[in-house]
């Protein structure tokens, strides 16, 4: 009897020859080969039977079916009657994915084995054979629900989803002519499973005027169906999720009034590309008028506008005159609705902004209120402003190549005039070099450039790049085997003679059991580290893993033990030989995919053990069975669901554990006919090995209040806490005792952040999130450190990396090497880091900025003085790092009006003043506040702050 496919792909079929081939030739080219297709031909007319006839015949995993359903829910619910995969695809006779589509989606299935459902991003095809940028929601994978409750956020064949879970829920709804996709994955999103996403864009959908998704009053009459079920309960779905039961939170992202307008207003944009006007104004009115909705509503018309005028972006401000008019008149509109014109002209300069944005402005770009153009920066001319229009989008060009983006407000006619004094202020002087005046404000500039980067050529410091960081690997691959060659591909990855593996390996030899031991058995020897010290331990040792790599590197390391026998073998795949008296298998069940799979090795350990024989088995706690005590951050079961899991399959028996604070070593016993279990002997042991930096920054001892990945999940914020620090040391000048924390308490501060979720970020991220508003995911802090002292990288620096945190160090660079002397009033100065030690900071993960070059505070320093100390550190920074720098803090908090500007001129985009508080998306990156954290405050202090900047 013929195997049930792993995949079950629906395509239904209505008068598509024109398109069906490339849809099934996609199949085709899957390199993932168990697949079936069921091609529902719905009471085709043209030569729609004759082709699928082709591919059936030519091909055994194509299937056709017959319908006249005269709809495509119906067609697909027909497919799904007859299918047998455990996943199920949906592809529409006219669209496409890509050849790794199910490799990719399956792979990320495999990684996250509760998930219902994979969704990757997707692409439209306009007639014209050109792409949009890729789209993907990445909202949906954090919460299913409460995104299907409000919006259609993904294309129906971007998923693979649950074959028996679309079955018990009835498939698609068939009273829907459109949104029906839609209806089914809210349905599917209300049992509360996990969606795992592929952020690449695998799947194609072609955009046709024909197309029944073109038709919005339809659409609109059948989302406002799908979304008020979306907000109550749905007796369609008989076993949701509590939190989902009675429908979408209205905190949790906006009502259903508004979900329906933005469901409209994107049917009204789109309307307007095609020509047409069916959405009455009046269904807009819930949308937000406010400041922080004009960017996002500009967003959606952008996206409707490109699909309703079958152009991709870059397409659309050239194309202006054909729905400009009458998308002008629907903001207008808007703006009556709202009864504010003010926050419907803000919505035009958004979407304005964003057409001129994507467009090469070839020629000039005449919109309803902006005029976009090119500039010759090096002869610029005259502009007249047509009428209506009041702002300026130009690329300013040099060498046929945009040197710089301007956009400005206007009143009247721009001169040649306006445009040179404009140029001067935005090109960089380094492209300006030779080209203006020497003595003019960027021909000076160019000069201090110039001398700054000679000063760094001159430098007796080499100039080498830090030493790359070593990158952490993927937890699955293709399949187990590749997966582990690839990992041993850099030979010792564990770093397995360190005094902590060692330690670990003497105590899981203490646990032996007592007398001879015959017939050994070692799963996933690895390298053989552990085997070399086992075998003089037993009779005959079969030492097996499933990396061929790394068995041909134990049987070398073991050359010289001749009771000692090497085979590959996959132990979850793969038979036990049997009659052992002993099975060793430590630190590696984390890689199974579910406990569902530990199960079924634990009984294969009972089948492979002799009667009286042991198995041994070494695992770490990890803080996803319990968060409530020290373990390691990783997103798997640890020692306590494994050690639970042993001990409960039948036939096993815990005889002798050893535990520590991290891990913990068990001896099982397989049960003799009529043996009795006894009480287990558990001994607890302290640790003495020193923990190496890889393992220890992924531990959070003490256990966690919060985990990482559960507040990036659910936790979105709009300002976050950039903490400044100085110092951390024991000792110093009283007088400083305000700057200076001691390790211990920076130690309490980091163990603190960790324990509650925060991830550190640079300054360059916090740019990215303000300038993109981006609200902050989960529990970000940036924190810094300014003055480069030696003591951030002998106290500081190994506390933040034990936490699993960074910092950003502002460096005063002409001092470097050498001591803190603006500070010698006070007593003897304390040492800074040399370049040397920038040099290795960086390579381990530190980001390095100025605090200029002299420490000196700015409002002393002439202009022509201060310019020069920002180019002299900015390039000595980058010299030392091998990376570019973007940030500078103010010595002393000290700023005047000057520094912005200049800073940026220097080649800076974030700065750190004197402005005290939490960063927000509203912040200046050029002028962003800190939160000073003294010496003379407590731990409670310390948290008090950081709460208060996440309530």
């Amino acid at each position: 009897m013929a195997r049930d496919p792993l995949v079950s792909i629906v395509v239904p079929a209505h008068n598509a020859e024109v398109t069906l081939a490339r849809a099934l030739d996609c199949l085709l080219d899957q390199e993932i080969v168990d697949w079936e297709a069921i091609i529902v031909d719905d009471a085709s007319m043209d030569r729609t039977p004759s082709i699928i006839a082709g591919y059936v015949e030519h091909d055994a995993r194509f299937r056709t079916l017959r319908s006249c359903a005269y709809s495509a829910a119906g067609a697909r619910n027909s497919g799904i009657s007859t299918a047998r995969g455990r996943w199920l695809m949906f592809l529409d006779a006219d669209d496409w994915v890509d050849a790794s589509f199910l490799a990719k989606m399956l792979a990320a299935l495999k990684s996250v084995p509760d998930a219902v459902a994979a969704y990757c991003g997707s692409r439209r095809e306009m007639p014209d054979g050109e792409l949009t940028p890729s789209s993907i929601a990445t909202e949906v994978a954090i919460q299913p629900f409460e995104t299907f409750a409000r919006r259609r956020a993904i294309a129906i064949h971007a998923l693979l989803v649950d074959r028996e879970t679309i079955v018990e829920l009835g498939g698609f709804d068939v009273s829907l002519r459109t949104c029906e996709d839609w209806d089914l994955w809210q349905r599917l999103a209300r049992l509360g499973k996990n969606w795992v996403m592929v952020d690449e864009p695998l799947a194609f959908y072609r955009t046709s005027p024909n197309a029944l998704s073109r038709s919005s009053t339809q659409m609109l009459a059948d989302a406002e169906i799908v979304i008020a079920r979306g907000f109550s309960a749905d007796p369609r779905v008989k076993h949701p999720a509590s939190a989902h039961a009675n429908g979408a939170i209205e905190a949790n992202g906006g009502t259903a009034s508004e979900a329906l307008a933005w469901f409209a207003l994107w049917n009204a944009a789109s309307d307007c590309g095609s020509g047409s006007r069916s959405i009455n104004p009046q269904s807009l009115r819930a949308l937000p008028p406010g400041r922080k909705g004009a960017r996002e509503i500009a967003k959606v018309i952008f996206d409707g506008l490109a699909v309703g005028s079958l152009s991709v972006p870059a397409q659309l401000a050239a194309r202006w005159d054909r729905f400009g008019g009458s998308l002008t008149e629907l903001i207008i509109e808007l703006g009556k609705v709202w009864n504010n014109p003010d926050a419907a002209r803000r919505v035009q300069y958004h979407l304005e902004q964003m057409l001129l944005d994507v467009d090469d402005l070839a020629a000039p770009r005449r919109l309803a209120r902006t005029l976009g153009i090119r500039v010759d920066a090096r002869n610029p001319t005259t502009v007249e402003l047509p009428q209506g229009i009041d702002q300026i989008y130009a690329y300013l060009m040099m060498d046929g190549q945009i040197e710089a983006v301007v956009q400005f407000g206007v009143l009247g006619t721009v001169t040649r005039d306006y445009w040179i004094e404009l140029i001067l202020n935005v090109v960089s002087p380094e492209r300006l070099e030779g080209r203006s005046d020497p003595d003019s404000h960027f021909g000076k500039l160019a000069q201090l450039a110039e001398e700054a980067r000679e000063l760094v050529r001159s430098s007796t410091e080499p100039a080498e790049p830090p030493p790359a960081l070593r990158r952490a690997r993927a937890r699955h691959d293709k399949d187990r085997t590749s997966f582990w060659n690839g990992y041993f591909a850099t030979e010792d990855p564990w770093n397995y003679g360190s005094s902590y593996e060692q330690e670990k390996y003497e105590r899981q030899l203490e646990i032996l059991p007592a007398g001879p031991i015959g017939r050994a058995l070692e799963l996933a020897c690895a390298e053989g580290h552990f085997t070399r010290q086992l075998a003089p331990r037993v009779s005959h040792l079969t030492a097996t893993d499933i990396s061929a790599i790394a068995i041909e590197r134990a049987r070398a390391r073991c050359s010289d033990q001749p009771n000692v026998e090497f085979g590959e073998l996959d132990f979850t795949a793969d038979t036990l030989p049997g009659e052992m008296d002993l099975i060793f298998c430590s630190e590696v069940l984390y890689y199974l995919d579910d406990l569902a799979e530990l199960q079924r090795f634990a009984k294969k350990v009972v089948e492979a053990l002799a009667p009286g024989g042991s198995f041994i088995s070494a695992h770490a706690f990890v803080l996803r069975d319990n968060p409530e005590r020290t373990g390691f951050d990783w997103n798997t079961f640890g020692a306590q669901a494994i050690s639970e899991t042993l001990a409960g399959t039948e036939g096993l028996v815990l005889e002798q554990s050893i535990q520590t604070e991290l891990y913990r070593i068990d001896r099982f016993r397989r049960l003799s006919p009529g043996d009795v279990a006894t009480e287990p002997v558990i001994d607890h042991v302290p640790i003495r090995a020193r923990i190496d930096m890889g393992v220890a920054r992924k531990i959070v001892w003490g256990g966690a209040r919060a985990l990482r990945r559960d507040v990036a999940r659910s936790e979105r914020r709009q300002r976050i806490p950039v903490l400044m620090y100085h110092s951390v040391s024991d000792e110093g000048p009283a007088a400083l005792a305000r700057f200076r924390l001691t390790p211990a308490a920076f130690a309490s501060q980091m163990t603190w952040l960790r324990a509650n979720g925060f991830h550190a970020i640079s300054s360059e991220q916090l740019e990215w999130f303000i300038a993109n508003r981006q609200p902050f995911v989960g529990r970000p802090v940036l924190i810094t450190f300014d003055d480069g002292f030696q003591n951030f990288a002998d106290h500081a620096w190994p506390i933040l990396r034990a936490n699993d945190l960074t910092a950003e160090v502002f460096l005063v660079t002409d001092l470097v090497g050498e001591s803190a002397q603006w500070d010698a009033y006070s007593g003897p100065p304390t040492q800074l880091m040399d370049a040397g030690t920038v040099r290795r900071l960086a390579g381990e993960g530190a980001f390095f900025g100025s605090h200029l070059a002299t420490h000196r505070a700015i409002d002393g320093l002439s202009s022509s003085d201060l310019a020069a100390e920002l180019l002299r550190s900015r390039m000595f920074i980058e010299r030392w790092t091998g990376r570019p720098t973007a940030a500078f803090a103010a010595p002393f908090s000290v700023t005047d009006r000057r520094l912005g500007r200049l800073a940026k001129e220097c080649g800076y985009r974030i700065g750190f003043g004197g402005r005290h508080g939490p960063a927000d998306l509203d912040c200046d990156p050029i002028d962003l506040p800190r939160i000073e954290i003294r010496g003379d405050r407590s731990l409670d202090d310390f948290v008090a702050v950081v709460e208060a900047v996440l309530a």
